[in-house]
């Protein structure tokens, strides 16, 4: 009852109208005349940290936010990747890891601000920057552009989206203080002000007219002025090895008044594969906030990294990005405090009060050991188990070779190949990442070495090829693009194509996948090819290969083959970090959740973080591995309870090792 829920011995309040004074109007506005924003009136600055929930399993985001909460933050930054929205058009997914509004809700729950960044192009070193590959489909779209068809499509995703977003509006009552539109358009090659101009009016009809909409750019000239709009307020970003003075300067030079802002303070520095880890120092980057902050600038730090879908850049060259998110970041890819975050919220309390209380602990790690992988052949005839349960290693990690990717098509591809005198790409057959296999036969007897080529550039990313099931060798964009080959007329050939990541960052973003040209045979194209577009990840998630009959594979280790495992957790389901020793490159599934590539040969990075949320207790933990190269002579995992990043190995060593 009422009166229960007031107290013993409390009445209700009289239902006789009483005179209230009207509370004040939430507002969050920006103030020219005194160079700052205004909150409820009242002069205001943040200082926030960026948040990635699509990279955060749900189980973890409390821990996350309160650990940045608990660092003096008062505000977080929040990327809406579009593509982990709407994976096909007009399919939808908000459940979940997926649910935005859960998420926004628990920021609002925890007593942090918001300032959201939905878009559409976020880059956030996410395939693609956040653009869906469908957007493809139609070869001749520009993309971040006034092209109609492109339009079309993010008017559809935002009045999806954003109806979701106004009720949180912190005019409505909600916590979201600021709306990012679009993400460093300066550095996009179109400079379309229409396109600008079409968000804007876009943003403004589906979130009102109250709302602080904003841009954030680089501070070089030719940034600002591609990426910035009238009524779209202009921050900066850039990270702690700048002038401040200079960078703010920058700003001054588009919004001679009104707040000074850092959108994006790089704490950290993304790591690009067969590339150093990339490292920035704790007393360089509390330096630099603590000269911001004393200007009375407002900053957005770049804080929690955690699991990927990791984009590429293209600087020169195609660089893809590793799967870690884990760039030196304040908050590890575990949720651990860092030196670098305490040294973080030492500078925080210099100009505001911290939170009360300790900061919450690091999660714990367990290492689970090594896990075997052995092929059917390797157990003894003696061996009462069925041979998917033999393993020779005192261990409760029984595993095998499950097969060959080339001998389990039907179950990758149930509905067949594509059959097409040329090959297409991925976007053409409407897959969007992953794998696909292009299979062709050689048109005449190949007693001599013969050169199987491809055109420049047309490799996209990676490129496994096959004569009559034997491993040839990879083919890699921006790298090596022809092998020496002998066969008979008839021999099948398949190439296997590697999606990286498409390039969200740079020139242009239109990063087609697949054989974008035709290979020839000294000189001379081959043709007739048959497309098996692989849904592999569709295929773990429903069970297989743990569900399936074990089969044994005739032939070696080399070339692209799946593996399988299983483990117990000693009653607890902690995270954990798989390392992979003599492995070349590949992709692992625990329990059917995608952790992503590793790719030892090349580095830096040399494990995959599991968060303790995948795994299972008191039953076997799945593991799948597709190695695309060849494992190990005698193939098995490492559980640790720490991550290894420091090694590294040139293109040429990775190729020949």
């Amino acid at each position: 009852s009422l009166s229960q829920g007031l107290g013993e011995g409390l009445q209700p309040p009289s239902t006789a109208p009483l005179p209230q004074a009207s509370p004040p109007a939430r507002s969050f506005q920006l103030d020219y005349e005194q160079d700052c924003f205004r909150k409820d009136g009242a002069p205001f600055r943040y200082i926030s940290g960026s948040i990635h929930y699509a990279r955060v399993p749900r189980r973890a985001w409390r821990d996350r936010l309160l650990k940045m909460y608990m660092s003096g933050l008062s505000a977080l930054q929040v990327y809406v990747p579009w593509n982990y929205h709407e994976p096909l058009p007009g399919v939808y997914d908000f459940a979940g890891d997926r649910d935005v509004e859960a998420f926004l809700d628990l920021t609002a729950e925890l007593g942090l601000l918001v300032i959201l960044r939905p878009g559409p192009y976020i880059c956030a070193e996410w395939e693609m920057g956040g653009l869906p590959a469908w957007l493809l489909w139609k070869p001749d779209t520009v993309l971040r552009s006034s092209d109609p068809a492109y339009l079309a499509a993010v008017d559809s995703w935002l009045h999806v989206l954003l109806p979701k977003i106004k009720p949180r509006l912190y005019q409505h009552g909600g916590n979201i203080i600021s709306v990012q539109v679009e993400n460093e358009y300066g550095s996009y090659y179109a400079c379309d002000y229409e396109y600008l101009r079409h968000l804007l009016g876009s943003f403004r009809a589906l979130l009102g007219s109250e709302v602080l909409l904003f841009t954030t750019d680089g501070t070089q000239a030719e940034e600002l002025r591609c990426g910035t709009l009238q009524g779209l307020y202009a921050t900066v970003d850039f990270g702690p090895g700048s002038n401040v003075t200079e960078a703010f300067g920058a700003q001054r030079r588009v919004e001679p008044k009104g707040p000074l802002v850092n959108s994006e303070y790089y704490t950290g520095w993304l790591d690009y594969w067969g590339e150093a880890h990339a490292s920035t120092s704790a007393a360089q980057v509390a330096r630099g906030l603590e000269d911001m902050l004393q200007l009375g600038a407002s900053v957005n730090m770049q804080v929690l990294p955690s699991l990927p879908w990791p984009g590429a850049d293209f600087k020169d060259q195609y660089k893809p990005v590793t799967t870690s998110y884990d760039y030196d970041a304040p908050l590890s890819e575990a949720g651990d405090p860092t030196e670098k975050l305490f040294a973080i919220r030492t500078v925080i309390s210099k100009f505001q009060t911290l939170p009360a209380g300790p900061m919450p602990p690091a999660t714990p790690k367990y290492a689970y050991g090594w896990v075997a992988l052995q092929k059917v052949s390797a157990c003894p005839e003696s061996c009462a188990a069925p041979a998917w349960h033999c393993s020779a290693a005192p261990r409760p990690s029984l595993s095998l070779q499950y097969a060959d990717l080339l001998d389990v098509l039907d179950v990758l591809c149930p509905a067949g190949p594509i059959q097409s005198p040329f090959p297409l790409t991925f976007e053409a057959i409407k897959q969007a990442h992953g794998f696909v296999v292009y299979r062709t036969q050689l048109p005449r007897d190949v007693l001599d070495p013969a050169t199987l080529g491809a055109p420049p550039h047309s490799i996209c990313d990676r490129g496994y090829v096959m004569l009559q099931q034997e491993y040839q060798g990879t083919l890699e964009r921006d790298g090596q693009t022809t092998l020496r080959v002998t066969g008979r007329a008839g021999d099948t050939l398949d190439v296997l194509l590697e999606n990286m990541g498409r390039i969200s960052f740079g020139a242009n973003i239109s990063d087609f996948k697949g054989l974008l040209g035709n290979l020839s045979l000294d000189s001379s194209p081959l043709s007739n090819w048959l497309i098996y577009p692989l849904a592999i990840d569709t295929a773990i998630q429903q069970g297989w290969p743990h569900a399936a009959l074990p089969k044994s594979s005739s032939r070696g280790r080399a070339g692209p083959a799946f593996y399988t495992g299983t483990f117990e957790t000693p009653g607890i389901a902690w995270d954990t970090f798989v390392k992979f020793p003599g492995w070349s490159k590949g992709q692992l599934w625990i329990n059917g959740f995608n952790l992503g590539r590793y790719w030892p040969r090349r580095g830096p990075q040399q494990t995959l973080f599991v968060p303790g949320s995948v795994l299972r207790v008191g039953c076997p933990n799945n593991i799948t591995v597709l190695e695309l190269e060849g494992a190990p002579p005698t193939p098995f995992l490492v559980f640790l309870d720490r991550p290894l990043f420091n090694r590294t190995l040139s293109r040429s060593t990775a190729a020949t090792e």
